[in-house]
């Protein structure tokens, strides 16, 4: 891989990974389109998600911190059996933000046993799911962009607002359904603030995207690969960076009442990909193949 494509792929995975437009869903189509696969693309993916997470640790460097610090604390409350400091009512915000955030997670348990499925559909020769998904998206952002503004902050987050935006997350391991889209929009829903259903949407994302790479990478620690590292490096600091201005911009325009532009952009993008599905489907040959005859 040169070092052009692997900044082109960082550029997109840093976009669409943080942006509500889905980007397992637009690498299930630039791999369609393109062919792209193999256990070194898989190796890279990885990279590109762990560098997007750098990015998620950097933008909310302050939140983190004050749970990671918590979270010792908890530790400690707990071999040291001071249980009544765990009772809800006398909670302090940050506890209660952790156990809501590993609430949250357990509705992927649910998902994951259908993992096959999921991976199935992003992989198979037709896109007319990824189009269904991608209005699923575009209708959520719309809901959301409508709702009443919340108060919520993160403290406040109750175990139905945790199992309701863990659910969302599950169902965005469909290729075309946007993570950060279906999220932020549950949260908004829940009557979060703008800023705290970002937060709360970026930051219960971290051990979701730390397990499923986890997960991935033992795939490829099974195959013999050859790598070269520098445009790998190069992909995980450009992912990083890009990924940070991603975060920076989803804050802007969820604060602006402006997320209805990604809603208009997946809707148009899941009425192309249905036509194309269809089109592929009709005619028995891919738009690629189509195109490589016309020229």
């Amino acid at each position: 891989m040169s070092i052009f494509n692997a900044v082109i792929q960082a550029i997109v995975q840093g976009l669409t990974e943080f942006l509500p437009v889905s980007s397992s869903g637009h690498l299930s189509l630039t791999q369609h389109f393109t062919g792209v696969n193999g256990e070194s693309a898989l190796l890279f993916s990885i990279v590109l998600h762990l560098g997007t997470l750098v990015a998620v640790f950097i933008a909310f460097r302050k939140t983190i911190w004050a749970l990671i610090k918590e979270a010792f604390r908890m530790l400690g409350d707990l071999f040291t059996l001071k249980f009544r400091r765990f009772k809800w009512k006398t909670m302090n915000a940050e506890r209660r933000m952790i156990l809501m955030i590993l609430l949250s997670l357990l509705p992927l348990f649910v998902f994951y046993i259908f993992k096959d499925i999921f991976t199935g559909i992003a992989s198979d020769d037709d896109i007319i799911i990824e189009g269904v998904c991608f209005l699923f998206t575009a209708l959520m952002l719309f809901i959301s962009d409508r709702c009443v503004k919340g108060r919520k902050e993160y403290g406040d987050v109750t175990v139905r607002d945790s199992l309701t935006i863990g659910t969302f997350q599950g169902i965005a391991l469909l290729p075309g359904v946007s993570r950060s889209g279906s999220t932020i929009s549950a949260g908004l829903l829940c009557g979060f603030t703008r800023e705290t259903a970002v937060q709360f949407s970026f930051i219960m994302g971290i051990p979701a995207i730390l397990g499923g790479s986890v997960l991935e990478l033992k795939d490829v620690q099974a195959s013999d690969l050859q790598i070269d590292w520098v445009p790998v490096l190069v992909g995980f600091a450009v992912a990083a960076l890009v990924g940070l201005l991603a975060i920076q911009m989803v804050r802007w325009l969820v604060k602006s009442d402006k997320f209805k532009i990604f809603g208009i952009y997946t809707f148009l993008l899941g009425l192309a990909t249905i036509g194309v599905g269809l089109y592929e489907n009709l005619s028995g040959q891919t738009l690629m193949d189509m195109l490589s005859h016309m020229g």
